[in-house]
């Protein structure tokens, strides 16, 4: 019985499910037709197109993926009044450019997800990413005095920091040694 109940036979259960919810909610009817077509396609996806196995090393935490949610939402929020108030204001466009962040995140997933969290922030678009170094280059829509660079810079760092508490342990983490440090 533990066989059938391990870790990837309950992920590609939750899978299935999530892509039937998407099926219905992309067809916008709730039907029996709806469900079984889209746990057809779902199962069909999940197991005849499979994707490669993510190494995962790090641990899920819930009440910082609660506080990560919770901050994204009003950074994403914020931003898309900012990029609103840029397009209806009567001065010129603002100025805007490309800036480089490092990065301390050690999973491939989490960066992956980091990453895709700055391009939901309306302003902002990841141009390229260097994982060797862990550098981000974004660009930003406002970048017309400091104070608007070193919010964003903030903002990143907060974003950083929440995504290591929601998804890194610590203690897996690998120390970042003088020498690199000053390299990078």
């Amino acid at each position: 019985m533990s066989r059938l109940v391990n870790r990837d036979n309950v992920l590609r259960l939750g899978v299935v499910a999530w892509l039937t919810a998407v099926w219905v909610a992309l067809w916008g009817d709730l039907t029996f037709a709806n469900v079984a077509g889209g746990f057809v396609v779902a199962l069909v996806v999940v197991f005849a197109l499979p994707l490669p196995n993510v190494p995962v090393a790090g641990r899920f935490h819930p009440l910082s993926f609660i506080q990560l949610v919770a901050v994204s939402t009003y950074y994403a929020l914020e931003s898309s009044l900012q990029v609103a108030w840029f397009a209806i204001r009567p001065s010129g466009p603002p100025v805007s450019g490309v800036l480089r962040v490092h990065l301390s995140i050690q999973s491939d997933l989490v960066l992956v997800i980091c990453t895709n969290l700055l391009n939901l922030i309306p302003g902002t678009m990841v141009l390229e990413l260097d994982r060797p170094r862990c550098v981000v280059y974004v660009h930003v829509l406002d970048m017309g005095s400091d104070e608007a660079v070193e919010k964003f810079y903030r903002t990143t760092r907060r974003l950083e920091h929440l995504m290591i508490n929601a998804f890194e342990r610590p203690s897996e983490r690998r120390r970042v040694r003088p020498t690199e440090e000053a390299q990078s």
